[in-house]
């Protein structure tokens, strides 16, 4: 080899290595979002990572499905336990008294005041904001939130001689009946498999009903739950009653109670604003939603959400916690909020989201996505409608639901059934205290 074409590869190989080297550098920071979307959900995940990403060359957000939210929550721990977690999880809102007081999390207003980013936290709408806040402060960002509304077909009602559903459960009670009677549906109204969270959670919220003491749970961790000694017991005693007159059916294997509305089987239908998807593309009806319903004489009250929240893990590097900074950013900006509102049938979260959506005149088109919105700014939330802080509150409500559905076959009654599922619930919660003195 002469020493010129020594020189020549030397050389070659010095720019080899400098244009290595920068493209090293140029690497995006890449952050790790796990989350529990699936289906046509979580294909919207994906396209709100991928609008993200291509909107910046310094930043990537890899989203990551770990199954239901109960596999999200349990891999988290265990993944922070072998300190190798991710940067953002997302935690459904049963989980909030979990994360919360785990020492795991960085509070996102925390991070975010941080940063030179400013968002306005004022401007995301009360409960939602009120329920992911601790001490004025949101401690993880909102991102799915729902709420429950009422489904109904309106060429069944039509038939019974009613135009829509009633505003309160006593009438809507008889136009059940009424609809069943004159053979326009099999049934009323199909039992959501989370009817918990609209029957009675929900229900409680409305009709601005104590569901536990010390504001819910806002106040402290020792709460206790009163449910027991409100109207819940005589609507889980009305649950009853549909169930032994043929009102109100339970979706049998197979067969999903979605399904049980939109094969147009029963006339009504409890559920998500985020079930909005899927009636749209199942339904064989014609259908319409409203709000859900108040008992009589009552000044109804906002509803409370369901859906999830995204938390920050401790422990991960500064241009990390930059780059989640930037992707929190993203996701509170009103375009941002109205394209997942439309795409996915979950509610805008900011207030100039949902004018941006009326001033595009979406309502107007789409009537129905703007019905949760609405039921959740009615009024100002009160201690009963806030929402629920209750720790390990997944356990107490599969507690409610066993002893419901001891009513359902009939081996209690309503109000025994109630007094045994708080007494369940509260032990639960003492347990739920003791472990976490202090700390609240």
């Amino acid at each position: 080899m002469t020493l010129h074409s020594f020189r020549v590869k030397a050389a070659a190989s010095v720019l080899a290595l400098c244009l290595s080297g920068a493209s090293a550098l140029a690497q995006p920071v890449e952050v790790q979002w796990w989350h529990a979307m699936n289906g046509v959900n979580g294909e919207r995940v994906d396209d709100l990572v991928k609008m993200f990403n291509e909107s910046t060359d310094k930043y990537k957000v890899v989203a990551v499905n770990k199954g239901n939210y109960d596999e999200v929550i349990n891999g988290t721990i265990a993944a922070y336990r072998a300190k190798r977690p991710p940067h953002i999880v997302q935690i459904y809102e049963r989980g909030f008294m979990t994360m919360l007081l785990s020492d795991a999390v960085v509070p996102v207003q925390e991070l975010m005041d941080k940063s030179e980013v400013k968002i306005d936290w004022s401007d995301f709408i009360k409960p939602v904001a009120g329920f992911y806040s601790y001490k004025g402060k949101l401690a993880a960002m909102p991102f799915n939130s729902s709420s429950p509304i009422l489904y109904y077909n309106k060429d069944q009602f039509q038939k019974a001689g009613f135009d829509k559903p009633a505003e309160t459960w006593g009438e809507f009670e008889k136009q059940l009946y009424a609809i069943k009677k004159a053979g326009a549906a099999e049934c009323g109204t199909a039992l959501a498999t989370d009817y918990h969270w609209s029957m009675i959670e929900n229900y409680s919220a409305i009709n601005d009903l104590p569901y536990a003491t010390k504001s819910n749970g806002y106040d402290g961790l020792d709460t206790e739950f009163v449910y027991n000694k409100t109207l819940v017991v005589p609507q889980v005693a009305r649950m009853k009653k549909w169930l032994d007159d043929g009102v109100l059916q339970i979706a049998g294997q197979g067969f999903s109670p979605e399904q049980l509305f939109t094969s147009g089987k029963c006339a009504t239908y409890f559920a998500s604003t985020a079930a909005h998807s899927g009636i749209e593309r199942n339904a064989k009806i014609g259908w319409s939603a409203t709000f859900m319903p108040w008992e009589e004489g009552k000044q109804p009250k906002n509803s409370t959400i369901g859906g999830a929240a995204l938390w920050v893990i401790k422990g991960h590097k500064a241009d990390e916690q930059q780059a989640i900074v930037a992707f929190f950013d993203f996701l509170a900006k009103p375009e941002t909020q109205l394209w997942w509102h439309k795409a996915t049938g979950y509610v805008p979260l900011t207030n100039k989201a949902y004018e941006l959506a009326k001033a595009e005149g979406y309502y107007k088109q789409s009537p129905t996505r703007e019905i949760a919105v609405l039921q959740l700014n009615r009024g100002t939330p009160t201690a009963n409608s806030l929402g629920f802080h209750f720790g390990n509150f997944t356990q107490s409500m599969f507690a409610q639901r066993e002893e419901v559905e001891a009513v359902f076959t009939g081996s209690k009654n309503a109000q025994q059934a109630m007094d045994d599922a708080t007494k369940r619930g509260n032990e639960i919660l003492r347990q739920y205290e003791r472990l976490n003195k202090g700390k609240y």
